[in-house]
């Protein structure tokens, strides 16, 4: 099926999948400013995909996905996600660069090339960002929660959406707080304040707006370990760093709906 579908189709198919969760349509204004093109052009791709059943679309309401659209969209961002990881870790692309270059060839990717890429690169389980790459013939991804959802004593890993803020990006890059890392919640103040995180063997103090535009793989009991062991928590961090309230990048940041933009 995916080899049938024009790049356009396939990259509508992966925003109706980004703003159709949790049973909620994806309305055609909404999929038209994500994909930078005319609420028209949206209309006519969507008749088609509905010929084609793979979504369901009513008059003056929104999208929503068949069965087999869903699987359809879910193997193309499991796409997307493998040429991501293969860009950053084979060729040394940073995780945001990846999402952009990643467009201008993967659809046109064979499946097998697709399956001997992902076997080569040791079968990885997230994207650089940190989202996870769905198994193949899966019909969901599992759902990422906000880090200010998260309470004190819980330990998770960070995913940051492509669509995040640069400044906002620049300013959690200082702290340490990147796409893999693990962080554990120390401290959350209450009446919607600010959260205490360990990073690297550090506590940083991230205001509510910022710590809701970060993502997160919440740790089960059994995979709990020392906040400072992250993989990637110690790379280009300062040697020194106080509690740091996070500010002046808010202003900036990337509304939380934009979540899966590194699709």
């Amino acid at each position: 099926m995916i080899a049938d579908l024009s790049k356009s189709e396939r990259e509508t198919l992966k925003a109706v999948y980004r703003h159709s969760k949790d049973g909620r349509e994806a309305h055609t204004g909404v999929l038209a400013e994500t994909l930078g093109v005319t609420p028209g052009t949206v209309t006519a791709t969507v008749k088609r995909l509905a010929d084609r059943r793979l979504i369901d679309h009513r008059p003056y309401h929104g999208v929503t996905f068949t069965n087999q659209g869903r699987r359809t969209a879910v193997a193309l961002i499991r796409r997307h996600r493998i040429v991501e990881r293969f860009l950053a870790d084979m060729l040394g692309y940073s995780w945001n660069e990846a999402d952009r270059l990643a467009p201008t060839f993967e659809h046109d990717l064979p499946a097998e090339v697709e399956e001997r890429i992902f076997s080569a690169l040791n079968r990885p389980r997230t994207c650089p960002h940190g989202f996870p790459i769905p198994a193949t013939e899966e019909d969901d991804i599992p759902s990422m929660p906000p880090l200010y959802e998260l309470e004190a004593g819980d330990q998770a890993e960070v995913a940051l959406p492509s669509s995040t803020d640069p400044e906002v990006v620049s300013f959690l890059e200082e702290l340490g707080v990147r796409p893999g890392v693990l962080v554990e919640v120390r401290e959350k103040h209450p009446f919607d304040g600010p959260v205490v995180v360990r990073v690297g063997g550090e506590d940083c103090t991230l205001g509510e707006r910022i710590a809701r535009h970060i993502y997160v793989r919440k740790l089960e009991s059994t995979e709990r370990r020392a906040p400072d062991s992250s993989r990637s928590a110690a790379i280009g961090r300062k040697t020194s760093r106080k509690h740091t309230p996070a500010t002046k990048p808010e202003t900036g940041a990337t509304p939380a709906s934009k979540e899966g933009s590194g699709l």
